[in-house]
C-alpha cells in the first residue's frame, strides 16, 4: 500500500474482494432463481453470498478501523445532517470511512442478507428435502409456500435497496465529483484522514476466508450437487422392491411415473380408464382384475397427498378441487413450464408434454430435483 497525497487509503483489497463478491453473488442468484435449468448454479452462488456475508459481519468486529461497526454513525441526527448538508453542499468534505447512509446501508444488507441465505437454505431442506436442514421436510414441507415468499420478498427487497446503493454512488461520482466508483477498486477516497492499517494476522484471516470460498463454490458448482450442503435425501423408487407388479406391467409400454406426482382421485380415473389409456386400450387380456386392483391400492397409498415431495404439494396446492388424468393439465405445471420454448415439446426426442423423463434426469425413480434438469 502506497500513500497518495490527498487520498486515504480506506479498503484493503481483501476487503474489495469481499465487497465485490457480495454483490456479484447476490446478483447472479437473483437471476438464476428464475430458471430451473440454473439451480445449481443459484445454489452455489446463494452459497457463496451466505459466505461472504459471514466473514463481512465477523470483519466488521476484527477488522482494520474504517471497517469495524464501532466507527459506523448510526445516530438520526448524524444521518439527517448527512443529507441535508448532501442537497445544500454539492462540494463538501467527505468521510473516509463509512458515512451516516453507509452505515446504515451496511447494517441493512447484513440483516437482510444473511436472512435471505438462512430462509434459502431451510427452503432447501423444507422444500426439497436437501441441504443441512434436509431432516425438516417430513414435518414442515406443507408450509414451505410460506417460506418460498419470504424468501422471495427479502430477495426484492435486498435489490431495491441495492438500487437505491447504486444511485447514491452515482450521485456522488458525478454530481459531488468524489470519484466514489474507483474508491471500492482502488481502495482510496479523496478526502483527510488516516490510511487504514491491516495487519499481519487480519491479512491472513482475510485472504483465508477468500480461499475458502473459493474452494467451497468449486465443490459446490462441479460436485453434481452431492454433497452436505445440497444433496437430495429422498431415496430413490425401487419398484422391483416396492411393487413388482407395476414395475413389471406398467414398465412394458413406458417408464413408471411416481406415485407422488398425482392426487388419489387422478390415480383412481386412471386405472378405472384402461379402456382408453391415453389412446391405448388396455383390456383383461393385457393385465387382469386382480393385477389392476393391485396396482391400483398401491398408486393410491402412494399418491400426492401422503408425498412430502415438491411437486406433489405445489401440484395439490395448485389443482384445488380438480383431478385431471395427466399432471399437465395442472397450474403449476404450465407455471412451472412457462419459460420453455414450444419447440422443445415438438422435438422428436421429448414427443410430448407428458414425457417428462427426457428433461428430468431420474424422474422415474422419483427423484424430483432442479439440479437434475437437463433440456434436450
Amino acid at each position: 500500500m502506497l500513500h497518495k497525497q490527498g487520498f486515504v487509503y480506506v479498503w484493503p483489497l481483501s476487503a474489495r474482494i469481499i465487497h465485490w463478491t457480495i454483490a456479484l453473488s447476490f446478483s447472479i442468484s437473483f437471476v438464476t432463481a428464475f430458471y430451473h435449468t440454473y439451480f445449481t448454479l443459484h445454489l452455489a452462488f446463494g452459497y457463496l453470498f451466505m459466505l461472504s456475508l459471514i466473514f463481512r459481519l465477523v470483519w466488521g468486529f476484527i477488522g482494520p478501523n474504517y471497517a469495524i461497526f464501532k466507527t459506523f454513525t448510526l445516530g438520526f441526527d448524524a444521518l439527517k445532517f448527512y443529507f441535508v448538508e448532501k442537497m445544500k453542499n454539492r462540494w463538501r468534505k467527505i468521510h473516509p470511512g463509512h458515512n451516516p447512509a453507509s452505515s446504515w446501508f451496511t447494517l441493512i444488507v447484513l440483516g437482510i442478507g444473511l436472512s435471505i441465505a438462512l430462509s434459502g437454505v431451510v427452503l432447501l431442506g423444507v422444500q426439497e428435502n436437501s441441504g443441512p436442514f434436509h431432516f425438516l421436510n417430513h414435518d414442515f414441507f406443507n408450509r414451505s409456500f410460506s417460506l418460498e415468499k419470504l424468501h422471495r420478498y427479502l430477495s426484492f427487497i435486498l435489490l431495491a435497496w441495492a438500487i437505491v446503493h447504486i444511485w447514491g454512488v452515482l450521485i456522488e461520482q458525478f454530481y459531488h465529483a468524489t470519484k466514489m466508483v474507483l474508491a471500492m477498486i482502488t481502495g482510496y477516497k479523496p478526502c483527510e484522514g488516516e490510511d487504514a492499517t491491516v495487519s499481519g494476522f487480519q491479512h491472513f484471516l482475510t485472504y483465508s476466508a477468500i480461499g475458502v470460498h473459493a474452494v467451497v463454490f468449486a465443490f459446490l458448482l462441479y460436485s453434481d450437487g452431492e454433497t452436505f450442503l445440497t444433496r437430495s435425501y429422498f431415496a430413490p423408487y425401487d419398484y422391483e422392491q416396492e411393487h413388482v407388479l407395476y414395475a413389471t406391467a406398467c414398465t412394458k409400454c413406458h417408464k413408471p411415473y411416481p406415485p407422488f406426482m398425482l392426487p388419489r382421485e387422478s390415480w383412481v380415473k386412471v386405472m378405472d380408464g384402461l379402456e382408453n389409456h391415453f389412446g391405448e386400450e388396455i383390456t383383461d387380456k393385457n393385465i387382469s382384475r386382480s393385477d389392476k386392483g393391485s396396482i391400483k391400492k398401491y398408486l393410491v397409498s402412494n399418491s400426492a397427498e401422503v408425498s412430502s415431495h415438491k411437486l406433489a404439494f405445489k401440484t395439490l396446492e395448485s389443482l384445488g378441487d380438480m383431478r385431471p388424468l395427466s399432471i399437465t393439465k395442472s397450474s403449476y405445471w404450465r407455471e412451472a413450464h412457462s419459460r420453455i420454448p414450444v419447440t422443445i415439446f415438438k422435438d422428436p426426442v421429448v414427443k410430448d408434454r407428458s414425457n417428462c423423463f427426457v428433461c428430468h434426469k431420474h424422474f422415474e425413480y422419483g427423484l424430483f430435483d432442479n439440479r437434475f434438469i437437463q433440456l434436450p
